[in-house]
């Protein structure tokens, strides 16, 4: 018999360490356990089987496998215990969302023990229970719903969709119950060295924090590095007589078990703009306040289209239009009614309301001033590119920080800040960070737009190409949108991506790997991009800063 340890580097879940056991446990004499966090097994073989091959079976499942000697198993562990005066670090995480999982998953992995402490009765954050994947389901469905009446194919009989809410919602809560128990609670579960108290944590001072629980009762919890992941909610506007209405966040109109017949949505950024649309095609009449104009901070020319692309499908667009005052009647036999009155001098009538703002951070309940914890004037606390807040030993990471509040940004985020806390050193570049809003047509950006790089003093040049000109577009009879470059002149480099198109949110990563790896519009242009693809529209964009491509032929190279 002989036992060796292995380093097992790809895998990314806790599902991947049981597919390796699996695999080599139904081998006669052969005996693995793989723990994930570690990133490592331990293999058990009794008779003559060889490890190379045992290592042969496991790279087959696409992971990177090496043996370590007993030096190498416990250099991680030793070298972390000595940096604290030979104690496991331990780590505190306020919070259980992806910037929070992912940041404690890498502390376990690097020898600390981790204590979360959440809040609310679910663990997972927002994007998987109230956030990311409840609104993309809702917004594919509504596409659906979409097409059975509003196509461009001359064969195939139009018809109005049958939409039973209740089944549509019944099917998406079972998708998020089944992801968080998948991403979260079952990690929870498998790692010993990850525990969870529930209950609202505040800050008594530097090193201590207090979680009350319920029936008032508390615990005290002493770390020696503390990661702030509490993320941020629904901003609610000082609007008169709002307080005291029924109104929607983006939480209700995701679980609403009726559409409503009319629907006013204020706002006109991403989580406005995606349920608005959703709405719309689900059936509901909606109108909408932008305080400016739709996307406001993007590229004038995104906002201008999608409002026409908007305004098309059905949807009344109020722009430069705040709410007033808004008041709220019950119904005796059926829904109430909200009553809007507006800067412009309207006055709307509508079965729900959907206040869509903004997401300010979760960080005023924390206690952050008795730790000495710097926060902007929002109110998110202030990090550096290590995630490092102005006191050494507490990290922040995702929407309570100062960083963009994406998903992938906080993850990205959690694991740096880990790192960090665990004696390593990981900046997040976000540089090349692409955003992308999953209305029809898509938006998805990355880098400066036109007037961000002028307001840099970098001197531009930029293209923008309308759908008509990509060949997917027209086989697909969808030529809303369009594709905008923007390179720094002196240098011919892409230093900016604009696009509105049925598929931009896969198109997009395109430009950020040509804005991090610093291409030229030439080497953009000089790529080979598969024919009949959206993506190609950012090839033929690149060459059209040297050439008409309408004089191309189809694949011009």
């Amino acid at each position: 018999m002989w036992i060796k340890q292995l380093k097992i580097k790809g895998m990314t879940c806790p599902s991947c360490a049981e597919g390796i056991e699996k695999k080599l446990n139904t081998l006669k004499g052969v005996e693995i356990k793989v723990c994930y966090p570690e990133g490592n097994g331990v293999l058990t073989v009794k008779g003559d089987t060889r490890l190379k091959s045992l290592i042969a079976k496991i790279e087959d499942k696409g992971y990177q496998v090496t043996e370590m000697d007993q030096k190498q198993a416990n250099t991680d562990k030793s070298t972390l215990s000595a940096a604290n005066n030979g104690q496991q670090l331990h780590v505190a995480i306020i919070g259980t969302g992806s910037g929070a999982f992912a940041g404690a998953l890498r502390a376990v992995e690097n020898g600390a023990r981790v204590t979360l402490i959440e809040r609310k009765p679910i663990i997972g954050g927002t994007c998987v229970n109230i956030g990311c994947v409840p609104s993309k389901i809702m917004i594919r469905a509504a596409h659906i719903a979409h097409l059975q009446q509003h196509h461009a194919f001359d064969g195939i009989k139009k018809h109005k969709p049958v939409i039973d809410r209740h089944q549509l919602l019944a099917q998406q809560r079972a998708r998020v119950n089944e992801l968080r128990a998948a991403k979260y609670e079952n990690i929870l579960e498998s790692n010993p060295e990850i525990s969870l108290v529930k209950g609202d944590a505040r800050f008594k001072d530097a090193n201590t924090l207090i979680v009350d629980q319920e029936h008032g009762n508390f615990t005290e919890i002493k770390a020696d590095r503390f990661l702030i992941a509490t993320g941020a909610s629904a901003s609610i506007p000082p609007i008169p007589g709002l307080a005291e209405t029924p109104y929607w966040t983006s939480t209700e109109a995701l679980e609403a078990e009726v559409l409503p017949e009319s629907l006013c949505v204020i706002g006109s950024s991403i989580v406005a703009l995606e349920l608005a649309q959703a709405y719309l095609r689900l059936g509901t009449k909606v109108t909408l306040l932008a305080r400016h104009s739709l996307l406001f901070n993007e590229d004038p020319e995104i906002g201008s289209e999608l409002h026409k692309i908007l305004e098309a499908e059905g949807m009344t667009i109020l722009d430069h239009t705040q709410a007033q005052a808004i008041s709220y009647q019950k119904g005796l036999l059926s829904s109430g009614k909200f009553t809007i009155n507006t800067t412009q001098g309207q006055t709307l009538i509508c079965d729900q309301l959907l206040i869509a703002t903004g997401r300010p951070p979760n960080t005023g309940s924390l206690g952050l001033e008795k730790a000495g914890v710097v926060m902007d004037s929002d109110g998110a606390i202030s990090v550096d590119d290590h995630m490092r807040t102005n006191i050494e030993h507490i990290y922040a990471a995702g929407d309570c920080s100062n960083q963009p509040q994406f998903v992938y940004v906080a993850a990205a985020a959690g694991t740096r800040a880990a790192i960090n806390m665990t004696g390593g050193d990981a900046a997040i570049n976000l540089s090349a960070m692409p955003a992308v809003m999953f209305t029809e047509p898509q938006m998805a950006t990355v880098g400066l737009t036109e007037a961000e790089a002028q307001h840099n003093n970098i001197k531009t040049d930029t293209r923008l190409l309308p759908l008509e000109n990509v060949p997917r577009a027209l086989a697909n009879f969808e030529t809303r949108g369009f594709v905008k470059l923007v390179i720094e002149e002196s240098s011919r480099r892409l230093i900016g991506a604009q696009i509105l198109a049925p598929e931009a949110g896969e198109m997009i990563q395109t430009a950020v790997l040509a804005i991090h790896n610093q291409m030229t519009i030439e080497d953009l242009a000089g790529q080979l991009f598969p024919y009949l693809t959206m993506v190609e529209g950012i090839k033929l964009c690149a060459q059209t800063f040297n050439k008409d491509v309408k004089e191309l032929s189809c694949c011009a190279g």
